[in-house]
């Protein structure tokens, strides 16, 4: 319950930081904080901790906690947090929205050589291909193409897909999508990403590409993500011992 507690106080913030209710940057002190939120210190000693490691906060000796900034100017759709999926519907959000799902393509296909190695797939395997248009509001920022193998999750339908199929296979199945390895590149926008993102003849499409893996170490999707340029940005906060 306190990890619960700890969260919500971090969302809330967020939320209020980005609403410009702290014009100054700086936050309260920990006991208006604690007397806000109806918690104890520890609590919220945890959420100002989480959010100065994630660079979005920092603690002046003697003056008080200030908000970062370069992260106020540079809010990224990539939200992850401490949660047992990296799921984009759960993870992506821009002003504290999460984005709509337009399924464009679901198919059953025979995987590629190259997803035979990427997903430890035999011959006769076979893969879901799920293509989703991902939006905020009007805005489309993302085209995501994924290879899901179907005897992990042989019942996958539309309906599943439009969705979070992340959280369904926690759900339904007690299995968790926690590690990937993602490749972030460039590269000029194709016709199909020019009509789908909006974006013009002359420019780039930014992707991220890799595999995402199940808990229990077993290699669940190969998924390449295209997006509009303006929403592939990352922030990272580096500290040095």
């Amino acid at each position: 319950m306190a990890q619960l507690v700890y969260k919500r106080i971090i969302t809330d913030l967020k939320k209020r930081i980005f609403a410009g209710e702290f014009p100054a940057l700086r936050l309260p002190d920990e006991r208006s904080l604690s007397e806000t939120y109806h918690v104890s210190r520890s609590s919220i000693k945890r959420a100002l901790s989480r959010m100065a490691n994630d660079g979005i906060i920092f603690k002046k000796r003697g003056s008080g906690t200030f908000i970062n900034p370069l992260y106020l100017k540079n809010e990224s759709v990539f939200n992850y947090e401490e949660s047992s999926n990296l799921g984009v519907t759960d993870n992506f959000k821009m002003n504290g929205k999460r984005p709509q799902i337009k399924v464009l393509e679901f198919q059953v296909v025979k995987p590629t050589p190259e997803l035979q190695r990427d997903l430890f797939l035999k011959k006769d395997d076979f893969v879901y291909r799920i293509v989703r248009l991902r939006s905020f509001g009007q805005q489309p920022f993302m085209i995501e193409t994924g290879y899901i193998p179907i005897k992990i999750v042989p019942e996958l339908s539309r309906k599943i897909i439009s969705g979070s199929i992340f959280n369904y296979l926690q759900t339904e199945h007690n299995l968790a999508v926690t590690k990937s390895f993602l490749s972030v590149f460039a590269e000029p926008s194709t016709t199909e990403d020019q009509q789908l993102l909006q974006l013009k003849a002359t420019e780039p499409t930014g992707i991220m590409e890799g595999i995402f893996f199940l808990d229990n170490g077993t290699p669940f999707e190969f998924s390449t993500m295209r997006f509009h340029y303006k929403y592939l940005k990352f922030n990272s906060f580096v500290t040095v011992n």
